[in-house]
């Protein structure tokens, strides 16, 4: 089950993702804050200056920071490493990469809302 008064950092580069993900949290019934972000490097900056977030779902494939360089720089900061995320992406082949580089999961797009909620219930304490 997952809990209320979350905080989640959604980073990918397309607007519709963003918004859908949004909508998808909204429909858990439970009182969710979405922070949005457009690549990586943003989503750091935003790290560095919020230490409320409780989950961080993340696409890979996205300009200026990727996904998994993003992972690498989340993990190598001592205040970020136990920080939840979750991999969304089109890209199967980047799974075992992600993992590697401390993703907690991962969920291939189209993401299915109940699929998402799973997720998030399983990897948040």
């Amino acid at each position: 089950m997952m809990r209320d008064n979350l905080v989640v950092l959604a980073v990918d580069d397309d607007l519709i993702n963003l918004k859908l993900l949004k909508s998808m949290l909204n429909k858990s019934g439970k009182v969710i804050e979405v922070i949005e972000a457009k690549n990586g490097s943003d989503a750091v900056g935003i790290l560095k200056n919020r230490s409320d977030i409780d989950l961080i779902l993340l696409d890979i494939i996205m300009p200026v920071m990727g996904g998994i360089e993003m992972l690498k720089v989340v993990r190598a900061d001592f205040n970020l490493r136990q920080l939840p995320i979750i991999v969304l992406t089109t890209d199967e082949t980047k799974k075992s990469e992600a993992l590697e580089f401390g993703a907690n999961g991962f969920l291939m797009k189209p993401i299915r809302n109940d699929d998402l909620l799973k997720k998030i219930a399983m990897v948040i304490v």
